[in-house]
């Protein structure tokens, strides 16, 4: 599972050739992990804490180009 970043509550992974649609992984500090839908930022999957959601959902809106760009290069491998 690759780390994209590790923020202060929180760390955003994703997975090679994970299925449709593009998404990544909010890896909480207790183990908690949700599923959040690039483009709208949409919880999909599980819960976090509201500290980690908040965070990782700030950095995801001004990283979604990243994030984008990102799940791409995962699918092409």
């Amino acid at each position: 599972m690759p780390i994209i970043a590790r923020l202060r509550y929180c760390v955003i992974a994703m997975y090679f050739d994970d299925h449709n649609p593009p998404h990544f992984h909010i890896l909480g500090p207790d183990g908690e992990e949700a599923l959040v839908r690039l483009g709208d930022l949409a919880v999909l999957k599980g819960e976090v804490d509201r500290r980690a959601l908040k965070e990782a959902l700030d950095w995801a809106a001004k990283n979604e180009g990243f994030l984008r760009e990102t799940w791409n290069d995962f699918q092409d491998r």
